[in-house]
């Protein structure tokens, strides 16, 4: 009979798990050996991801998950192992991404006795978590790891298993046998009068205005069907950005504090916003009025705006329901004013950034994103760290409907990029996998270098390295404050980069940027191109306060840029061509 931890093992393999990321350990150790014996994925088996830190191999298994739509499972030791585990299990439950987290426990016996390493786990997951339960008895197994891979997977976050050590290592009470994982979800259609109302509404309305998110992930046609039926101009959020913005003629760009272009202003001139599989959390960049929001998930209904009604349903499905009820309608002046103000503000800071780019030294951050952008692959993953990595990201990466971006964008968390490009990079071994790092996030978790290394994981990572905590930065000039804090000693990534074995340059000079980014691109393993950016070089969003105006003419005794949008410029003119001129 198979222990404990073989079944739960063999649980993961029937669900279609192919790896676990983690730190082997102690409490631990039983459920490590049953991977090994389940003899890698190329026999049918699971792989051990090792990790330099838990908190690596959660981001890691949460990029995995939302790359592939697949379970995705990490593991940590018992109290600081799966107190590392945390963070990144919090990013992968606010991201949506169905991971397990398996947190290895005490001995049984000991619970509740002040042992060594004890922590509650149940406790401590319980926020982050659709499902944490503790497996006491070997009776327990399987059942209880199927029910934790059904919540994460059809609930789409994160579900926990605490495992005592000694309770995986003991002998399984049942025969584990076979089960069916889920399929793939049903669109969840609206009520039929939810429906009726919502074509009245859009109907009624001169201006439309459509905001788009993460939710409308299938739905790319079909928002586009809806923006050319009512002659709407279509803005989206930092998630919604790769679902949403290619191939897109109605495109006005994106607010919030990273924004850009006419997004802000027309859906503050519209007379009804329609908020798509959003839930953007900026609520003083809403308008506070005129909106309809349509989501599957009731509980972000409302929650960030003022409604006038709410509909549950799955935005394609959505669409599809309320299109054949619609009038028809000639006037685009709408649209059309806001593309042209959407070009207008994209040149402006086109203009702002471009000036003697090729001479600058220290070197624009937008420069090498905008190039970045154009060198790497047509379906290339681009991993983001939080802060302003996510700038140039918005405003530099060009979305094709192959490409994929992903971050920390709802939990925030600072070093993700690295440890998200293991994942990403884990379930998908072809694909050219480009983490965008900054140099604080990169310090924070630089020991992942040597996982890269460890398992020939050919990510590139891309360090923006400007020896300053910049969106620190800029929140302070904001808020009328000195900065202080927020920058540290220069440090030569290149160099701790290639003592762990990784190729690597590093790169000062503006006009050595291309051909930087080509060569760490075409290198067949683990690589790393350091460039030394402008410190300076910060990011206001399109739509400030007087407050935080009074803060800049407070605080800002150097250059904050408005920074460029890169390609998107050209998309914007490109959507100007059939508009009649006035």
């Amino acid at each position: 009979m198979a222990t404990v931890a073989e079944q739960l093992i063999d649980v993961l393999r029937q669900s279609g798990v192919r790896r676990i990321y983690g730190v082997v350990g102690d409490s631990l150790n039983p459920v490590v050996d049953a991977v090994r014996r389940s003899g890698g994925s190329d026999r049918g088996g699971i792989d051990w991801v090792h990790v330099r830190n838990e908190e690596a191999g959660a981001f890691a298994a949460a990029a995995e998950a939302q790359l592939t739509g697949r379970l995705a499972v990490c593991a940590g030791s018992c109290g600081p192992g799966n107190l590392h585990l945390l963070q990144g299990v919090y990013d992968a439950h606010r991201s949506g991404a169905p991971v397990l987290a398996i947190a290895s426990h005490i001995p049984a016996a000991q619970i509740g006795t002040g042992f060594f390493q004890e922590t509650r786990p149940q406790h401590l997951f319980a926020e982050c978590s659709y499902y944490c339960e503790l497996v006491s008895t070997p009776e327990q197994m399987p059942r209880l790891a199927r029910i934790a891979v059904q919540n994460a997977v059809g609930r789409r976050g994160a579900a926990v298993l605490v495992l005592p050590g000694d309770v995986s290592h003991e002998t399984a009470a049942h025969a584990t046998g076979e089960s069916a994982s889920l399929g793939s979800p049903p669109a969840m259609l609206p009520a039929e009068d939810d429906v009726a109302r919502l074509a009245e509404r859009i109907d009624r309305a001169e201006k439309v205005m459509i905001m788009a998110g993460a939710g409308c992930r299938d739905a790319h046609a079909d928002v586009l069907a809806l923006a050319d039926a009512v002659g709407a101009p279509v803005g989206h959020s930092l998630r919604g950005k790769e679902f949403v913005q290619y191939d897109n003629p109605f495109d006005v760009g994106m607010s919030g504090l990273l924004g850009y272009g006419a997004c802000y202003q027309a859906m503050h001139e519209a007379d009804l916003v329609l908020l798509l599989g959003t839930d953007f959390p900026y609520d003083t960049f809403l308008p506070q009025r005129n909106t309809v929001q349509v989501d599957i998930d009731p509980a972000r209904i409302g929650r960030r705006t003022v409604l006038e009604f709410g509909v549950q349903g799955d935005v394609g499905a959505t669409i599809r329901a309320v299109l054949p009820k619609l009038r028809g309608r000639e006037d685009r002046s709408f649209l059309h004013d806001m593309l042209r103000k959407h070009e207008r503000s994209l040149q402006r800071v086109v203009d702002a950034y471009t000036a003697d780019v090729s001479q600058h030294v220290p070197l624009h951050p937008e420069y090498v994103a905008d190039v970045l952008d154009e060198e790497a692959a047509a379906d290339a993953v681009f991993t983001v760290d939080t802060g302003m990595c996510n700038v140039w990201a918005a405003r530099y990466v060009s979305p094709n409907g192959n490409r994929r971006i992903l971050g920390s964008f709802v939990h925030g968390s600072m070093a993700n990029a690295l440890p998200h490009a293991i994942g990403a990079q884990s379930a998908a071994p072809g694909r050219q996998v480009i983490a965008m790092c900054g140099d604080g996030g990169l310090a924070m978790l630089l020991g992942e270098l040597l996982t890269l290394k460890t398992h020939g994981l050919p990510v590139k990572a891309v360090v923006f390295n400007n020896s300053s905590l910049g969106m620190v930065k800029l929140e302070m000039l904001v808020d009328g404050l000195p900065e202080f804090g927020t920058d540290h000693d220069r440090v030569d990534f290149a160099a701790v980069a290639r003592a762990a074995g990784l190729h690597t340059r590093r790169i000062e000079d503006p006009a050595d940027v291309r051909d930087g980014i080509r060569e760490i691109l075409a290198c067949d393993g683990p690589a790393l191109l350091d460039v030394v950016t402008d410190p300076n070089a910060l990011s206001i969003p399109p739509n400030i306060t007087a407050a935080q105006v009074r803060g800049f003419a407070l605080a800002a005794s150097k250059t904050v840029l408005g920074g460029g949008v890169g390609r998107m410029l050209t998309l914007a003119k490109s959507n100007l061509r059939n508009i009649p001129r006035p």
